[in-house]
């Protein structure tokens, strides 16, 4: 069964985990909370992004980066950074790996960047450009993977609520 897991480090701001955490309930993927986190997770903001998928969804929490790597040993992780010299679209996803995402103001440290610097990747911007959102980034990665494991699971065709499509 594909399974993807969204791993954020350190995030910050609640209403961008709580739309990361609807898309991840949206798609069956896993999030995976690295703390410290920037805010509680009874927070209004994160429960109004995430609407009322919350409860659905399976999240994890660790103490810090080594604790996300000693509860997930063999773990294949992609680091999405705006330093990685790669492409999102250059590699292939499994259909169990881990998509990490680092903290708004941030990113992901890059000590860590230089251990996973063979599967770090980034989303294409113009020059001068500093970043994109953090939940708009999890989602153009995480669908790319999705794509690439056919959209296993996935509901692939719409519903109309009172018409038919022909």
């Amino acid at each position: 069964m594909t399974r993807l897991n969204i791993v954020l480090y350190e995030p910050e701001i609640p209403s961008n985990t709580g739309n990361i955490g609807r898309t991840c309930a949206a798609t069956g993927s896993r999030l995976h909370l690295i703390e410290p986190l920037g805010f509680r997770l009874n927070e209004k903001a994160l429960r109004r992004a995430g609407m009322d998928y919350w409860d659905q969804l399976d999240v994890t929490r660790y103490l810090n980066f080594s604790d996300f790597c000693d509860r997930n040993p063999g773990a294949k992780i992609y680091m999405a950074t705006t330093k990685a010299p790669r492409c999102y679209t250059d590699v292939a996803y499994e259909p169990d790996c881990f998509l990490m995402f680092g903290k708004e103001s941030a990113g992901i440290p890059e000590e860590i960047l230089l251990e996973y610097q063979d599967t770090a990747v980034r989303v294409p911007m113009i020059e001068g450009t500093r970043s994109l959102n953090l939940s708009n980034s999890v989602a153009v990665v995480l669908y790319e993977a999705l794509r690439q494991n056919q959209f296993a699971q996935m509901e692939r065709t719409g519903r109309l609520t009172r018409y038919h499509w022909k």
